[in-house]
């Protein structure tokens, strides 16, 4: 067996499943249900999952914890805003966002956070750094 070819679960810590299962449910993933842990469960690409773990509040990395790559970002950030989804706004040395958008080169990238602050993020080309 090697770790090239195995399917890959991502977590992530939330404080309040219920509010998470709301937030991720609206992002249109399907959920799979719950472990013995209380962990939600959700489906991705691949084969992948995605565990939202129950953490206390502190535990969120402040850097991109999941990228989705798509073939066009701004219908992408169009769906996500009707469904309540609300966009990071930057304008930093080396990265500012129109319309919610970031360029770099070929890439174009948006960013958001679910209700604990986990850094999310829609992407065209090669993920975002």
């Amino acid at each position: 067996m090697s770790l090239a070819t195995s399917s890959i679960a991502t977590m992530l810590p939330v404080t309040d499943t219920g509010r998470a299962r709301e937030f991720y449910d609206r992002l249109g993933l399907p959920f799979q249900g719950t472990n013995d842990e209380g962990s939600l469960l959700y489906g991705l690409a691949g084969g992948m999952v995605l565990m939202l773990l129950p953490r206390q509040a502190g535990t969120q990395n402040p850097s991109t914890a999941l990228s989705w790559e798509v073939p066009d970002v701004a219908a992408e950030v169009r769906d996500l805003e009707a469904r309540g989804v609300v966009f990071d706004d930057y304008d930093l040395p080396g990265l500012t966002t129109v319309d919610h958008i970031a360029v770099t080169g070929s890439e174009r990238a948006a960013w958001f956070r679910d209700p604990d602050g986990n850094v999310l993020c829609v992407h065209e080309g090669a993920p975002p750094a």
